[in-house]
């Protein structure tokens, strides 16, 4: 199939449903599936994708050894399509009653593994105990966002973030959630595990573990590298990883440390076998916020939605 010419597209021209049909075709590659998924039957969602396929110039769903798998142009389509999907559900549903006992509406938060992991337990039991037929799509994202961050927030329901300066921008709202503090985390037999005290001296010469480090420049975005410039560290960075949670895998039996907030570490320490030590120096405490478009102070069920996040938040206790 030729690609598709370039051209305007004008969505008084579209057939939106088409949009709803793309979701379940590129979540369940399969046309028996999406149609079962959708209500409809079987040649609706067949036609629908034939008239994708000449739309976007591409086969969409390519079939590989007796099965459907995405093309590249899907794959790329997939994401995309989830986010507008959403965005037009939560339009929709603006202004009217909510009920969170018996909505099914999908909210949509972004956050880092570490925000994840932190405040997901107590924001899934309320969750669950509130809204039992709601959905939540957590979509985790780099530490690192760049300036479009502010751009990303309008598509979504929420970010769970620090107050970096890019969310600084007019029509951005936010509200504190919870602190937490910088600890180093090294393997239990570390060498500094059997010393009373150690110093900046020793962390400088050690080989670091450092998630979300960019490979070009210094200081990184990263909120761990940022606060060892303030210690004066350079750090001989051995592993970079994408991923709070990917840390203890290359801490233990190692002589390597990082730098994680606190209250990660906590759960990560039994059951890697590691230890926490206190940072010799004070360093700037972690306070992480709620992030959202202003579009979204009006809507009840959004205002449902940030009260039970800062709910969640405040189970996590001083």
């Amino acid at each position: 199939m030729s690609p598709r010419q370039s051209r305007p597209t004008h969505l008084a021209n579209l057939d939106l449903n088409l949009l709803v049909t793309l979701r379940a075709l590129l979540r369940e590659r399969n046309v028996t599936r999406a149609a079962r998924n959708l209500g409809v039957t079987q040649p609706a969602v067949s036609a629908a994708l034939s008239r994708l396929r000449r739309h976007f110039g591409d086969e969409l769903l390519a079939r590989v050894q007796g099965a459907y798998v995405l093309t590249p142009l899907a794959a790329q389509l997939a994401g995309q399509v989830e986010t507008v999907c959403a965005a037009a559900e939560r339009l929709f549903a603006t202004g009217r009653a909510f009920d969170p006992d018996t909505t099914e509406r999908e909210f949509t938060l972004l956050m880092a593994d570490y925000q994840a992991t932190v405040l997901g337990p107590a924001l899934s039991r309320l969750f669950d105990r509130e809204a039992p037929h709601a959905a939540l799509h957590v979509q985790l994202i780099r530490e690192t966002l760049g300036s479009g961050a502010g751009d990303v927030i309008r598509l979504v329901d929420a970010m769970v973030s620090s107050p970096l300066g890019h969310f600084r921008t007019p029509g951005v709202h936010s509200a504190p959630l919870f602190q937490d503090r910088w600890v180093c985390l090294v393997s239990a037999d570390h060498p500094l595990c059997g010393t009373e005290s150690f110093g900046i001296e020793d962390l400088a010469r050690l080989p670091w573990v450092v998630p979300y480090h960019r490979d070009e420049g210094y200081p990184s975005a990263a909120p761990a590298t940022r606060q060892l410039s303030t210690l004066g560290i350079r750090p001989r960075i051995a592993v970079r990883v994408e991923s709070y949670r990917a840390v203890p895998d290359f801490i233990s039996g190692t002589r390597r440390v990082a730098l994680v907030p606190e209250r990660l570490a906590a759960p990560l320490r039994s059951a890697h076998g590691l230890r926490t030590l206190a940072c010799p120096v004070s360093l700037d405490p972690l306070e992480e916020h709620l992030w959202w478009d202003a579009s979204h102070d009006e809507d009840p069920a959004h205002s449902w939605l940030r009260d039970l996040v800062a709910r969640a938040a405040a189970c996590l206790g001083p």
